[in-house]
């Protein structure tokens, strides 16, 4: 059978035969019947193309469901699952910021005589998980960014590793910073564009004015070696993450180099004690996420192979167990209160004066160091629990990990600007909302009714603010994000071969 998307006349048995005009007389009854094209003109075909690909921007693209999934492709369900917990963990403490309620979120159950579902243990991490998933994104990317390289020391391929780690550290800082630094001028330039008044934002005189504070601060933002200084990113504070990531992978690239021509069993000790090192000794705790991702990674290649540590190994028949306690154990951790820094705070919150307790003293800000574990103990159980890595592996998930990247960096902008405009419009709002956006105050007033965190007034806006962000970060994925991994690569590749002329 021809393949159908090979060109008809690249099929066998497919001859041009010639017809002389004068052998045949064509008649309307002779002729096969056929549709007719007369009728669609060269400007009607343009149209429908046109339509069509509209209809291809509009509507996200539909992974087939008989399409194989790769081996981890649960880790991406998971980090599209976390990206949506971090969006509702900040629309969450935006609007409730404006009635005082923050703390009663990031406060445990009861705590100053606060009940509340949102801060009931294990539901809490629904609505105020933002930072269990940034934790959970760390481990995922220590994880990844290191299963070529890893494979490749087992199978004795130096050279390749060079190669590999190389590539890896030339694209890193291209794939992270210049989506993020395109979407900010766009999001800096619709102020001025449209006139636009956005909350918590200092906007320049003009727009020559606000690129240039965007890339002055956007250049000391994305310096690996930045020291001192706020660790936001003013335009959009909720990236500040970013910095972090490109640390940690550069952390993942070297720690590799550096041990990779250890023995197994040296290889392995030097992995745990550098995380030892970045938790308990230095506070280093993101760096911490990464190296016990690439650990995570490093056991799990053993595991296909049979190669173990025997004390590992002899846990086998009671795997199911233990993963189904560390799932609990993580949600748990995952729902550490943290409306500062205080562990004494910490040790009033119900069930967590012993936890308090378990703190080193290197952690400056005491949540990093429970949220470790509890990321750690995430994304080393699912794989082992099948219908939890069966709903991580749904098209849903899916596609919200296909558009993670996207999502982190437009939810933010959307939320100061549509999204306080709307809540402003439902009840949520501030003194300083009647002084710049008066007529958007009350204009659909809509009752507070439902439980904390589920409000009325709070879910109605998301009938537009949801549908909205997913389809932007779908948009932004196609034409800022895809295209900036391919041209980190394309730039890669031109340089690989160049050379300087000669003097």
């Amino acid at each position: 059978m021809p393949d159908p998307e090979q060109a008809i006349s690249d099929t066998e048995g497919w001859t041009e035969e010639k017809i002389e005009p004068s052998s045949v007389e064509w008649t309307a009854a002779d002729r096969p019947w056929r549709p007719s094209c007369e009728s669609i003109t060269p400007a009607r075909w343009r149209r429908g193309q046109a339509l069509i690909n509209l209809k291809s921007w509009l509507w996200p693209e539909q992974s087939s469901r008989s399409r194989r999934l790769h081996p981890t492709a649960y880790l991406d369900g998971l980090r599209g699952f976390a990206a949506f917990l971090v969006y509702w963990h900040h629309h969450n403490l935006w609007v409730h910021a404006t009635t005082g309620q923050n703390p009663i979120f990031e406060n445990g159950f009861g705590y100053a005589g606060n009940y509340y579902m949102v801060s009931f243990p294990f539901l809490r991490t629904f609505f105020s998980g933002g930072h269990y998933a940034v934790s959970t994104f760390f481990v995922i990317s220590g994880y990844v960014l290191s299963i070529k390289p890893l494979a490749m020391i087992q199978t004795g391929n130096m050279t390749g590793l060079g190669d590999h780690l190389a590539s890896a550290l030339f694209r890193r800082w291209i794939r992270l910073f210049l989506p993020l630094f395109a979407v900010m001028v766009l999001y800096a330039m619709s102020w001025h564009m449209l006139g636009v008044w956005v909350n918590n934002a200092e906007s320049q005189g003009n727009w020559r004015a606000e690129l240039w504070a965007l890339y002055a601060e956007f250049k000391n933002f994305s310096f690996v070696f930045k020291e001192g200084g706020e660790p936001w990113f003013s335009y959009n504070r909720h990236l500040w993450s970013i910095p972090a990531e490109f640390r940690g992978s550069i952390v993942v690239y070297t720690s590799i180099l550096a041990f990779s021509r250890c023995s197994l069993v040296a290889h392995l000790w030097c992995q745990v004690g550098l995380t030892f090192y970045f938790m308990y000794i230095a506070d280093g705790w993101y760096c911490a996420m990464f190296t016990a991702g690439t650990l995570l990674r490093h056991l799990d290649l053993l595991a296909e192979s049979d190669e173990l540590p025997r004390f590992l190994a002899r846990l086998e028949p009671v795997k199911t167990f233990i993963y189904y306690h560390l799932l609990v154990f993580s949600i748990l951790l995952g729902g550490v209160p943290s409306e500062n820094n205080d562990v004494d705070q910490l040790a009033k919150n119900r069930g967590w004066y012993f936890l308090s307790f378990l703190k080193p003293q290197a952690v400056f800000d005491y949540k990093w160091f429970y949220l470790f574990w509890a990321a750690v103990f995430l994304v080393s159980s699912i794989p082992r629990i099948h219908w939890l890595k069966s709903f991580f592996e749904t098209r849903f998930c899916q596609h919200l990990g296909r558009i993670s990247y996207a999502l982190y960096l437009v939810h933010g902008p959307i939320l100061s600007t549509l999204g306080d405009r709307l809540y402003v419009a439902t009840g949520w709002h501030l003194d300083h909302h009647s002084q710049h956006i008066l007529h958007w105050v009350d204009k659909l007033p809509v009752p507070r009714k439902g439980p904390l965190g589920l409000e009325l007034s709070f879910l109605v806006p998301h009938i537009i603010l949801l549908p909205l962000t997913l389809f932007l970060a779908e948009l932004i994925t196609r034409t800022i994000d895809t295209p900036s991994v391919k041209f980190a690569s394309w730039m890669l590749f031109e340089l690989d071969d160049f050379s300087m002329p000669e003097i």
